[in-house]
């Protein structure tokens, strides 16, 4: 029970901040007053950096801390409080039980005690600084602690494990199976170890405003980590991460800032998932406080007696910060911002900082409260003491512009309790500060927890937290558009925002690095464009809206809602089992490759086009029934006209040619470009054509006509130019927009209703193969020479993910999530874009290069093409 007690008194949290726990002795302190009996008490004696600790065996004494000439008396009675004082001289005796030991122990008070009477506070912090580093080069990591006798050393190093607060010195050491720490006081346990097959995520961390953190989970969505560690150089924390890193690559999927935003928007992973992400992409940490993950307030209705989710006035304006929700206020802060000398910031406090945090938490980390404030707790009138109050101050105060933390959209309530019966002062109103009083509509904490998270994964907040993202992690959080959203911080509190290496003076330099670390830091910068929104389901945005009728609900025929659910199913479930693709059968009917497919409604006729200059028509019971060439050249494409009257082909002698299905000959031809035509695309009585020539031209090309045979004039309806020529082109199901790709690689997303691009990136380093509008039109996928698949945002033009393949992939089809590719090989690959992984593979699907594909609505047919000369028809196997 004693070694028990022992264990959960002392704690690193007693020595002052950067303090270092060099080692501990059995002893007695000795004392000349009070009863024999009580005159000797044993415990242990902690050599620290800058104090001495005792600490009694029994648990009712008070531990003893010497510090800058003062005595501190705390845990009296093993009671988590404020501590108390000893002023003046006193002499204190203490005796170890090892009298072989005293010299050492006194020779290394005095070394320490020398250190702390130099005058500057750069000195001090050197000699401390050189003292431990010299007692780590005496040691090394003892290789017994190994698990396993044949586990082979990689590297050993020296560094720090990190908690709140605190760091603590000692070895670390990597084998080809496990991550060990070794810490040089054996505090709190002699060996920490983690095996390198439950690691699930890695990061680099700064600290103290250097790379030399690295942070090691071994769950997916966890907040808490397994292990912080800072080393004292960057080429050894490195090492080890790209050690670890390429462990994990066989392993564990890497994610991306992209790659998660990807899974948010289609809505795989929630709102609370999303934002823990990107804190840990963003170097937040739960054990650096100054770097804290931060989570936004989302509602503003804290007076209410019920919370109405449904109703959009209940929530904050995701789309400004803190600051700038009270308009008085902000005015004030403005007007002090336009007289402010340069450099200028808006708020003279941040939204996130160890202060902040330990507001929220002080309820179940008091000892950290007592080491971030010399050994205090706040006054009681500035504690948080209720949500109503902290909010409203967060509005009106003339200071307060914090968020929140992830605590409050958690799962344990235990924050806003005083379970550990605190003494956290009194009110000017006489009452004791104790548990946080909530809003009327939630009736105890439990409930009150539920509801934040029910408001943060509302339909709501997810239309608009990609608002707040833009201002905390994205394009909004620095520079002139922070300016324009009325977000800008002290230039210290930006990454970048000063070098203290550039800085001289050594004692300049520590208080300038203490006055960031204590100040708060903005996260790292994920997004330099503005950040998608999250797609949500019209249905579920309609009926979350009491003012829409029924009918405008639902806009089409039961009839039709059924044969489109039942389509959709259908889709689902192909796509759920692209793994069971089977090969139905192969027809080599060309004497090229094949470059174009379209098939009829039913199925019955397939069309194909090739290098050979032909168009082709066959069923896969009849095979081969028509052959039509229209030139010399080759035909780069072809697709079906609505009533299947009219196949369309586009041609390398810069021609379109229209064929009639009913007159079996070519019905009419369209000379509109001076290079070749790579591709066609139609919608809505509009033809596409790209061409080599940079330009894609839009023509009228009423499909009713050409069905009756009727002499169409194309008539030029608009023209998009280009600085390559266009390779490929795509039509959004929704018919709006328009992405081409180059032979330079240059993906252009059009608004059809303007001539200037929408959104236009360089995203890949040759060539675009083909370039598809995902199902829902907000997404586009392109493939190119330089073997990767990219998956572009149409709204923000942003570059969600970039996979990159084994080869070079040709053609694809995909249903937003999954994606069914050909490659320069001749393999099927199917692709899980949200993993960036392989999850099925068709070896030697044909015996050349993919080069074209084709799939029915329902994705129950997959026919490709190949530069093989073969048509190959596959289907699932269930």
């Amino acid at each position: 029970m004693a070694s028990s007690l022992l264990l959960c008194r002392f704690s690193l949290l007693l020595l002052d901040l950067e303090e270092q726990y060099f080692e501990q002795h059995f002893a007695h302190y000795l004392t000349s007053r009070g009863p024999e009996s009580t005159r000797r008490s044993s415990g242990s004696l902690k050599v620290c950096s800058k104090s001495i600790i005792f600490e009694p065996d029994d648990a009712l004494k008070p531990i003893i801390k010497l510090f800058c000439f003062q005595i501190y008396l705390i845990k009296e009675r093993n009671i988590v409080a404020p501590y108390k004082y000893e002023r003046g001289d006193k002499k204190m005796t203490f005796m170890l039980e090892s009298p072989g030991k005293t010299e050492d122990v006194v020779q290394m008070f005095l070394q320490l005690h020398r250190a702390s009477r130099l005058d500057k506070l750069s000195d001090q912090t050197a000699m401390i600084a050189a003292i431990l580093q010299s007692r780590l080069a005496r040691t090394s990591f003892d290789k017994n602690r190994f698990q396993s006798v044949s586990e082979r050393l990689h590297m050993e190093c020296v560094a720090e494990m990190v908690s709140p607060l605190v760091t603590n010195a000692g070895h670390v050491c990597i084998t080809d199976s496990t991550l060990y720490f070794q810490p040089l006081n054996s505090y709190p346990d002699a060996v920490v170890l983690i095996g390198l097959h439950s690691v699930r995520r890695i990061y680099k961390r700064r600290h103290g405003l250097k790379p030399l953190g690295i942070e090691v989970f071994c769950t997916e969505n966890d907040l808490c980590s397994d292990i912080y560690l800072k080393f004292y150089n960057t080429k050894d924390r490195d090492e080890l991460y790209y050690y670890i890193a390429t462990f994990l690559e066989n392993h564990v999927v890497e994610h991306t800032a992209e790659s998660y935003m990807l899974q948010w928007q289609r809505g795989h992973i929630s709102n609370y998932q999303y934002l823990l992400h990107l804190n840990n992409l963003a170097d937040r940490s739960v054990n650096d406080l100054s770097q804290y993950p931060v989570f936004p307030w989302v509602l503003s209705d804290y007076s209410s007696a019920e919370l109405d989710l449904l109703n959009p006035a209940s929530f904050r304006d995701f789309g400004k910060p803190i600051g700038a929700l009270n308009k008085e206020r902000l005015e004030r802060l403005l007007e002090r911002y336009r007289d402010m000398p340069e450099p200028r910031f808006m708020y003279g406090s941040h939204y996130s900082s160890p202060g902040y945090v330990l507001f929220y938490l002080v309820r179940v980390a008091p000892e950290h409260m007592l080491c971030l404030q010399n050994g205090r707790f706040d006054h009681a009138d500035r504690m948080f003491n209720s949500i109503t109050e902290t909010w409203k101050n967060c509005l009106e105060g003339g200071t307060d512009f914090k968020e929140l933390i992830p605590e409050f959209y958690g799962s344990d309530c235990s924050f806003l309790k005083n379970l550990l019966c605190l003494d956290l002062g009194r009110r000017q109103g006489g009452g004791r500060v104790q548990h946080v009083e909530l809003p009327p509509w939630a009736s105890d904490a439990e409930d009150f927890l539920e509801k934040m998270r029910l408001a943060l994964e509302s339909q709501y907040v997810s239309e608009h937290l990609h608002e707040w993202i833009d201002l905390i992690f994205g394009y909004k959080q620095r520079g002139s558009e922070a300016v324009a959203s009325q977000n800008v911080f002290h230039p210290l509190t930006y990454e970048g925002g000063v070098d203290c290496d550039s800085i001289d003076d050594p004692d300049q330099k520590i208080a300038m690095l203490t006055q960031i670390l204590e100040f708060g830091q903005t996260p790292r910068q994920l997004f330099v464009s503005p950040h998608p929104q999250r797609i949500t389901s019209r249905l579920h945005n309609l009926s979350a809206t009491p003012s829409y009728s029924s009918s405008e609900i639902s806009p089409v025929s039961p009839g039709m809602e059924s044969f489109e659910d039942l389509t959709e199913e259908s889709r689902k479930m192909a796509w759920s089992n692209m793994n069971k693709l089977m090969l139905h059968s192969t027809h080599k009917i060309h004497k090229q490759a094949v470059t174009g497919i379209a098939v009829t409604l039913s199925g019955d006729s397939i069309f194909s086009t090739s290098q050979d200059s032909t168009l082709k028509m066959f069923s896969k019971d009849n095979g081969l029934q028509r052959s039509v060439s229209f030139s010399n050249m080759a035909l780069s494409s072809c697709l079906m006209l609505p009533e299947e009257k009219t196949v369309v082909c586009s041609s390398w002698d810069n021609n379109v040619y229209f064929y009639s299905i009913a007159y079996g000959r070519r019905q009419d031809t369209l000379m509109g470009h001076d290079d070749a035509v790579s591709a066609v695309s139609w919608k809505d009585d509009r033809l596409y054509t790209a061409s080599w020539d940079s330009t894609v031209k839009v023509w009228k090309c009423v499909a009713a006509d050409m069905a009756s045979n009727k002499r169409t004039l194309f008539d030029p309806l608009a023209e998009f130019e280009h600085d390559a020529g266009v390779n490929t082109i795509d039509l959004s199901p929704v018919g709006t927009c328009l992405a081409t790709g180059t032979k330079e690689g240059t993906l252009t997303i059009w608004d059809l209703t303007s001539p200037l691009p929408l959104n236009q990136l360089n995203c890949h380093s040759g060539k675009i193969h083909q370039v598809a509008f995902s199902p829902d039109s907000r997404h586009i996928l392109s493939v190119g020479e330089d073997s990767c698949l990219v998956v572009t945002d149409v709204q923000t033009g942003m570059l969600i993910a970039t996979v990159h393949a084994e080869q070079e992939q040709r053609c694809f089809c995909w249903d937003g999530d999954t994606v069914l590719c050909g490659g320069v090989s001749g393999d099927l690959s199917v692709w899980n874009l949200l993993n960036s992984k392989v999850i099925h593979r068709i070896s030697a699907a044909h015996s050349g290069a993919v080069t074209c594909m084709w799939k029915n609505e329902q994705c129950s047919s997959i026919i490709t093409g190949g530069s093989d000369k073969q048509i190959s028809l596959w289907k699932h196997q269930y």
